[in-house]
């Protein structure tokens, strides 16, 4: 017993047992938290699975500053007391950390205003694209279409544009050559509109009664010289966020198929080239 208690005396025994702990009490809390989100359904997926990320990062992050405290207080005598007066190096320090505690207030804003879910596809400052695979207490994960995963510091996030926000609309405009009746190219893209509808009407969005809040539609002739090239015609759709990616895929492919078969010709940039004499 006395052997037991000098070895549990040594520093760097209490340290590894420490370390132990702490890394049990994690994981036993992260696989809780994984089975408590797997049993309940009262909160959406993605907010979920978003609260899930966060409080993983917490506590890691609380986990690795109690264990660098406790390291510290073996080595260091009367740690209590100077970790109690430390009001001056906690200043020094702050300066130093500046950049931390902004990526840190950056993150909490980010959950708390609801601009991001875990899964969601957003475009980062009007530059990086891809689906947010985590979200840290400092760091935002996002994993770009390549495959490459990019992590931007919460702090650098100035914009944030969201295709996952409750609707979608699916946008698509054609331009057609002056030539083409105007008649023809109406009922041709009406035609296309009912094909839309009767393929994707699973993935349109559906108010409280079921009922269709904006099925594929001809929106109008949004110019009549897009630029000087012919006519535009905008078809609009609102779909289920989780679709649009695949619905505006398809929705052009069936307008382009169209527009084939009733020998309606698109717009074409020509140049002309006047030869002085």
């Amino acid at each position: 017993m006395e052997q037991i208690k000098a070895i549990l005396s040594i520093n760097i025994v209490q340290i590894i047992i420490a370390a132990i702990v702490l890394w049990i009490s994690v994981a036993i809390i992260n696989k809780s938290l994984t089975k408590f989100f797997l049993r309940t359904d009262f909160i959406e997926e993605r907010k979920e699975k978003t609260i899930e990320s966060l409080v993983r990062s917490l506590l890691k992050y609380t986990a690795t500053i109690c264990f660098i405290l406790f390291v510290i207080s073996k080595y260091v005598d009367n740690f209590e007391s100077i970790l109690a007066g430390a009001g001056i190096a906690g200043i020094v320090i702050g300066f130093g950390a500046q950049s931390l505690i902004k990526d840190i207030l950056a993150g909490l804003f980010l959950i708390y205003e609801k601009q991001l879910h875990q899964g969601d596809f957003v475009t980062i400052n009007n530059t990086f694209n891809g689906t947010v695979e985590e979200i840290g207490l400092r760091s935002l994960k996002v994993r770009e279409w390549s495959g490459k995963l990019l992590t931007i510091s919460n702090g650098e996030i100035k914009q944030i544009q969201n295709y996952n926000i409750d609707r979608m609309r699916v946008i698509e405009r054609v331009v057609v050559r002056y030539q083409e009746d105007p008649k023809k190219v109406w009922d041709a893209l009406e035609k296309a509109c009912n094909l839309l509808n009767k393929q994707f009407g699973h993935c349109l969005k559906v108010d409280e009664e079921n009922c269709l809040i904006e099925p594929f539609t001809i929106y109008g002739i949004t110019s009549l010289n897009a630029g000087f090239h012919g006519y535009e015609y905008t078809i609009t759709g609102l779909v289920d966020d989780k679709e649009y990616w695949n619905t505006a895929r398809e929705a052009r492919k069936i307008i382009a198929q169209v527009l084939f078969d009733e020998k309606i010709g698109l717009a074409e940039e020509q140049i002309s080239v006047k030869h002085s004499q």
